[in-house]
């Protein structure tokens, strides 16, 4: 049977790759806010649990967001932290612990779990994968190289439906009737827009995924 994703908050809101991949490694589906009123618009339905702080290059800042997130939210906070940074943290006692730099994932979970956050560590088939692009069909989560990737419903839906059945082109007609169904009233551009914004999520380096074939559609991979 399948588990709910574990929601992690994470801050700040553009958190290293290296954080992002470690919490999906740990099994922890990681959410990123940019501070405590963002955190309460994202808040998961059971409430948040627990935070992941990024400590940078501004100490201060990082751990008075925390201990806002602590206080406001009454949620646990583990501070992600630099070792030449520890002595900034002497004077503070808003979070409940820490761990250094570089993450290990292993780690990570246990030290969130002794903080009351235990990892759903049951990976399914539920994740469609090429390279590093990642899409969870439980949690309509995309990921890039290990990091949260944006993406509207029917973005999502059309490059699931691409990426599930690549190697082979598609008209803009069927992508139509397959991604938006055969009630969808709208015209062919729809697919196009869709396409070009994919792109443009994807990156320079991976818009290339999606080829245009001419005066035909669209093919991925």
């Amino acid at each position: 049977m399948n588990q709910s994703p574990t929601f992690v908050g994470v801050f700040p809101e553009a958190p290293s790759p290296s954080l992002t991949s470690a919490l999906l490694d740990a099994g922890f589906t990681p959410v990123p806010v940019d501070g405590v009123a963002d955190a309460r618009d994202k808040q998961p339905e059971a409430g948040w649990r627990a935070f992941v702080v990024e400590v940078g290059r501004d100490p201060d800042t990082a751990v008075n967001v925390a201990s806002k997130l602590c206080e406001d939210l009454a949620a646990a906070v583990l501070l992600v932290v630099d070792r030449t940074l520890t002595e900034d943290l002497i004077d503070h006692r808003d979070f409940d612990d820490f761990i250094l730099t570089p993450i290990d994932a292993t780690e990570l979970r246990i030290r969130l779990a002794r903080i009351g956050l235990p990892a759903n560590t049951q990976r399914d088939v539920n994740v469609i994968q090429h390279e590093d692009l990642e899409l969870n069909t439980d949690t309509y989560q995309a990921t890039l190289g290990g990091q949260p990737t944006d993406l509207t419903y029917m973005e999502y839906e059309l490059l699931r439906f691409l990426v599930e059945n690549s190697h082979r082109v598609w008209s803009r007609e069927q992508l139509l009737s397959r991604v938006w169904g055969y009630d969808y009233f709208g015209g062919s551009r729809t697919v196009d827009v869709h396409v070009r914004r994919l792109r443009a999520k994807l990156g320079e380096e991976r818009a290339s995924w999606i080829t245009t074939v001419r005066s035909v559609g669209y093919r991925f991979g």
